[in-house]
């Protein structure tokens, strides 16, 4: 199988190194506006029939491509994919799936064969399965409330060397579009949607600097329970982000690969799910990507659904945007 990737930074890294992990997969070709990092994920990655490509769409009229991997800032993503659906060609594509729900639409919209899945890899971080498989068994009871943490550090050079992030136009927006919408899209995987959801966005320790917010919350509603959002770059440093599920049987607690479960009356339980030090990810929060890439190509090979797709992604973009509409509009949204 043919795979490509487009936007060769730190996270096509993590892609890449998975895919020259996996059985028949052939790393063909790699774009990036500069050169030099195209050339250089040839000769760290490729192999001597792959190319470098400093045009997007040079490489698709050039290459015959199975899978395109998008790497690129967020502005780019919706574009970018349509490009590649259109001509037939499948799509991995990073976080965000789009910078608001009209560019969702358009991009699904798109007709054909093609299949598009979004990384929200932390899905697939063992320690997640877990605590899955506890609500989806009944094993924890109802789910009575949750909350989610997410501290985490970035300092100005993080943005302003980057050349898109902080922009509204080309980020979308900040931590919460950034970071935590991979915690976001935990909460939804955990307890499906809410009805409403009320949350504020505010820029504390970067003023001047980005446009975006570095720190944001919100109380998501449900017809019976509530959960409990808060998100931050301007700790001092990376924290292992925390959920923590309040349920009839048990509390669940889940700090990056650890989890602990209590039960009334009884000790305590620690589950470590922590993986090598040389796993694909970052260390920080799990390994899933690894995980996340090997299920949608078995997807492809096996014509499987894979279960991140637009509409399932595209949930957790709304549940974002509901935040800022909120703080927008300074009242609940209906969801």
């Amino acid at each position: 199988m043919n795979s490509a990737i487009v936007g060769c930074g730190g996270i096509a890294h993590v892609h890449a190194d998975a895919l020259r992990q996996m059985d028949g997969v052939n790393l063909c070709a790699f774009a990036d506006i500069k050169p030099e990092r195209a050339e250089e994920f040839v000769t760290q990655f490729g192999n001597e029939n792959s190319h470098a490509y400093q045009s997007f769409e040079e490489m698709l009229e050039k290459e015959q491509i199975d899978v395109l991997h998008i790497c690129t800032p967020h502005y780019l993503h919706v574009p970018m994919a349509i490009a590649a659906l259109e001509k037939g060609i499948n799509v991995f594509m990073e976080k965000p799936p789009a910078l608001s729900m009209d560019q969702l639409s358009e991009l699904d919209r798109v007709k054909g064969n093609a299949a598009l899945g979004v990384c929200f890899q932390n899905r697939y971080n063992a320690s997640v399965r877990q605590v899955k498989s506890l609500l989806d068994s009944g094993e924890a009871g109802k789910v009575l409330g949750a909350r989610a943490f997410v501290t985490w550090h970035r300092e100005a050079p993080y943005y302003t060397e980057s050349g898109w992030r902080g922009s509204i136009a080309t980020e979308g927006g900040g931590v919460l579009i950034n970071q935590s919408i991979h915690t976001l899209d935990l909460l939804k995987h955990f307890l499906g949607m809410p009805e409403k959801i009320e949350g504020t966005v505010i820029n504390h320790h970067l003023k001047g600097v980005i446009e975006v917010e570095d720190t944001a919350e919100a109380y998501l509603l449900y017809p019976d329970k509530v959960a409990l959002f808060y998100a931050t770059t301007a700790f001092c440093t990376d924290s292992p982000v925390m959920v923590e599920l309040v349920c009839e049987k048990m509390t669940i607690r889940m700090e990056e690969t650890k989890l602990t479960i209590t039960e009334k009356g009884k000790p305590s339980k620690e589950m470590d799910f922590s993986v090598p030090a040389n796993s694909v990810g970052k260390a920080y929060w799990g390994n899933g990507h690894m995980a996340c890439i090997v299920d949608y190509y078995d997807c492809l090979r096996n014509n499987r659904r894979f279960p991140i797709t637009i509409e399932s992604a595209g949930e957790t973009l709304r549940l974002m945007r509901g935040i800022y509409e909120s703080y927008n509009r300074k009242a609940p949204v209906v969801l």
